[in-house]
């Protein structure tokens, strides 16, 4: 709706011109509010002899608005609740990004008009999405967190949902110069934090070893540090890279490198056998993954806060059927077999 301004200077035919509209800065069911209109603005007009005439049916329409919100009983929603039916927001693990990007293109070309939004940054990054509302979905690589499923009760009032949706080998890489055949957990645990620094220590060439690891908001970095360092810190000269395909990108580059991620990124590196403190070495392959005799398989999950409806019911579908089964081993994760356990359960 425009605003309008009436010239009633002598000697003119009077006449209706546009007149810059002010600023407005929100419109919400609380009020319109309106930015400050500049002094040369108001000087130009009281030297013209203007005299403003401001329609004020977008403030009535706003008091409607509110008046009836407050009739009705209607309170402030969280983000989630107040987001759209036909959008939902994933946020969380890197290592699941690229295969929730293909899930979320697959599920948008088989529903025309809905949208999915998917962004990394961690399955902990994720989570606080989660509990803060800035997400419908979680994707994490590791298991939620009691503090988290805490947090999220209180912040959202809900319990949370936990889906498996595929499986995944956490791998130890190398470059392919390399020729070390296998590893154990005690020997990795040794390397990663610090404590074996050259590679004849484990039966390899003389040659220093360099850490590449992940970032600590990772679900990756969260389960290594786990079940490979026992809690124990990674050692202070790791190089800390944003994503597993960062880790595997400066691992090829470099003699002395190793890192680790999921197994659907292992491109240009060459993946290490690990072997339990007590057992054989074993190849990350699926079979072995979804068997548990791979030391280091994990299940990769998407959380809800409370019950999935809706748009989020309907993806979550999506991704555990057969279709959505074979994106993730399109991708190169392990889609999920009913009789998948895991070493890490």
């Amino acid at each position: 709706m425009a605003l309008l301004c009436r010239n009633l200077g002598p000697k003119r035919v009077p006449e209706v011109t546009p007149c810059r509209r002010p600023a407005v800065t929100r419109l919400s069911h609380k009020g319109l509010r309106v930015g400050a209109i500049g002094a040369n603005t108001l000087r130009k007009a009281y030297q013209n002899h203007f005299v403003f005439v401001v329609l004020a049916a977008a403030v009535l329409a706003s008091s409607c608005t509110s008046g009836k919100s407050r009739q009705e009983g209607e309170g402030p929603k969280d983000t989630a609740q107040t987001r759209q039916s036909s959008t939902l927001t994933i946020k969380g693990s890197d290592t699941m990004v690229i295969l929730a990007q293909n899930w979320a293109q697959a599920f948008m070309k088989a529903n025309p008009g809905k949208v999915i939004q998917v962004s990394g940054g961690g399955s902990g990054t994720g989570m606080a999405a989660l509990i803060n509302g800035t997400a419908d979905l979680a994707n994490a690589s590791r298991p939620i967190k009691d503090k988290e499923r805490k947090q999220l009760a209180k912040r959202r009032d809900a319990e949370v949902e936990e889906f498996r949706v595929a499986l995944d080998a956490l791998a130890v890489y190398v470059p392919a110069s390399n020729k070390i055949a296998s590893l154990t957990i005690p020997q990795l645990k040794g390397i990663f934090r610090g404590q074996t620094t050259n590679w004849k220590d484990v039966g390899g060439e003389d040659k220093r070893i360099v850490l590449y690891s992940r970032e600590n908001s990772s679900g990756t970095y969260a389960y290594f540090k786990e079940h490979v360092l026992e809690g124990e810190d990674f050692a202070a000269t790791a190089q800390t890279l944003p994503g597993t395909a960062a880790v595997i990108n400066a691992v090829s580059k470099d003699a002395g490198g190793i890192g680790y991620g999921g197994i659907a990124y292992a491109e240009g590196v060459r993946t290490v056998k690990v072997a339990p403190a007590d057992g054989a070495p074993v190849e990350p392959t699926m079979e072995n993954a979804t068997s548990g005799k791979y030391p280091l398989s994990r299940f990769l999950n998407i959380y809800s806060a409370g019950k999935a409806s809706g748009i989020a019911r309907e993806y979550l579908d999506f991704v555990l059927s057969d279709d959505g089964q074979n994106i993730v081993e399109g991708v190169g994760y392990y889609p999920l077999p009913k009789e998948a356990t895991p070493a890490a359960e």
